[in-house]
Formats: structure tokens, C-alpha cells, sequence
């Protein structure tokens, strides 16, 4: 199944434009995340440096390269059999998941909250107006993107890098959670956002009210959990129903 997808993949996008000299491993690396973000690279899938050399028609060092930046964010894992694969999705996980993020989440939206300054609320105005333009595109791989961008310009507003570095590789490994559930979402009869709007939890930020963005950060991850399991739901129900007279 996984190699099938791989082989898939690789005949969809053939031919591959050549990248600009020294863009190798950044073309390759751009690619392979916009793959296994909309999972067009299936959880597991194994990537192969000879096949993807031959794919993108190129030597294997920009190919180890842009694998090596994609470990980084944990979007492969690169195993001690020199295998390298996409990084699974552990669904038995996902609780624990969102614990973390919720945890994060209401940290940096409490500490943006107590430090933010004029410009960054206009940074987070920016950003929560490209996600609602996403939206209304149903742009998917944008709307994780730009939904990311938005939730890093608060957590940069708190002014504690630690937790910002933290706060964004856990939102990086969200994102394929996001692509499972967007179709779900948009037609769920509750609407398309996954919480408060985002300029509520603005405009809690502006006033610095603490309290406030500390609940709406929170129903933002709590919804998030409730209506992915939602989707999980609503898959099998669709999958699985009899039809009986």
C-alpha cells in the first residue's frame, strides 16, 4: 500500500520542474513537506534516496539534504536500517497530543496577552485575515499554513522563545491532522472555524485580558479535539453502513 502510494505520487508529478542551481535540496524539501502535509505521501510510505534521486533528477546528497530538514521537523523518520520513512500518525496518541497543546497554547496566548505591543497586533490582524482568505478558498495546505503563522505571530508576542520553538513543532505535527478533518469541518452544520474566531482571541490579546485569552486559547485546542474525533466518527459511519429495507 505505502509503496503503491509512493510510486503514485512519483508518476503524478513527473515531470519535475528543474530548481534553479544551489535550490536542489530546497526544491526537494518544499515538495516532499507540501506531499506529506496533504498526504499525498501516506503515513508510513517509504522514501527512497535512489528513487527520489531519480524522481527529481538530481545526485542523492540534495535528497539527504532536504530528508535531513523534514527529520528535523519530524515530518520522516529516518531509521537505524537507514530507512527512511514518513513519520506515522499514532492515533492512540492524539489525547496526549492535544494535552500538550492546549498547555502551549494557553501559555503563549496568556504571555502574548501581557506583552504584546501594537505592531504585533497588527502582525496577528495580517495573519488571521489570510486564514479567513484561505478558508474561503478551501485552499487546505494554505489554511494549515496560514493558521500556523497565525498562532506563532501570539505565541512570538509573549517574548519567550522556548516556548515558541516548542509551540511550532507541535503545530508542524498538526497539520496532517488538520488535511484528515477539513472537508469534515467545513461541512459541519457548526461552521468552518476550529474554535473562537481568531480576531476574538485578538481582541482579547489587545485588551490584555488574560483571562479571556487564556479560555478562548483553550476552547480553540478543546474544539479541536472534539471535532476531529467527530470526523474519525463520521468516516466510519460512512464507510460502514448497511443498507437495510
Amino acid at each position: 500500500m505505502a509503496s503503491e502510494t509512493a510510486t503514485t505520487a512519483k508518476k503524478k508529478n513527473k515531470p519535475t520542474a528543474k530548481p534553479a542551481r544551489g535550490g536542489g535540496g530546497r526544491h526537494v524539501y518544499e515538495t516532499l513537506k507540501r506531499e506529506i502535509l496533504e498526504l499525498e505521501l501516506s503515513p508510513g510510505t517509504p522514501l527512497d534516496e535512489a528513487a527520489l534521486a531519480d524522481r527529481f533528477s538530481m545526485s542523492r546528497s540534495p535528497i539527504r539534504e532536504a530528508l535531513v530538514r523534514l527529520s528535523a521537523e519530524s515530518m520522516v523518520e529516518m531509521l537505524s536500517n537507514r530507512t527512511t520513512i514518513v513519520t506515522p500518525i499514532n492515533l492512540m496518541e492524539f489525547p496526549r497530543y492535544v494535552e500538550a497543546l492546549d498547555l502551549l497554547q494557553r501559555f503563549t496566548t496568556r504571555l502574548a496577552a501581557r506583552h504584546r505591543t501594537d505592531d504585533d497586533l497588527l502582525v496577528m490582524q495580517d495573519c488571521a485575515r489570510a486564514y479567513d482568505e484561505a478558508c474561503a478558498r478551501e485552499a487546505h495546505l494554505d489554511m494549515s499554513a496560514t493558521n500556523k503563522a497565525f498562532h506563532m505571530a501570539v505565541a512570538r508576542a509573549g517574548r519567550n522563545p522556548y516556548l515558541t520553538e516548542s509551540y511550532g513543532r507541535l503545530l508542524d505535527e498538526g497539520r496532517r491532522i488538520l488535511h484528515m478533518h477539513f472537508e469534515f469541518t467545513k461541512n459541519s452544520i457548526r461552521g468552518r472555524a476550529l474554535g473562537p474566531e481568531h480576531f476574538t482571541m485578538i481582541e482579547a490579546i489587545e485588551k490584555q485580558d488574560v483571562d479571556a485569552a487564556d479560555r478562548l486559547a483553550h476552547e480553540h485546542s478543546a474544539l479541536f479535539h472534539d471535532r476531529f474525533f467527530e470526523f474519525l466518527q463520521a468516516r466510519y459511519d460512512s464507510d460502514f453502513r448497511l443498507e437495510l429495507s
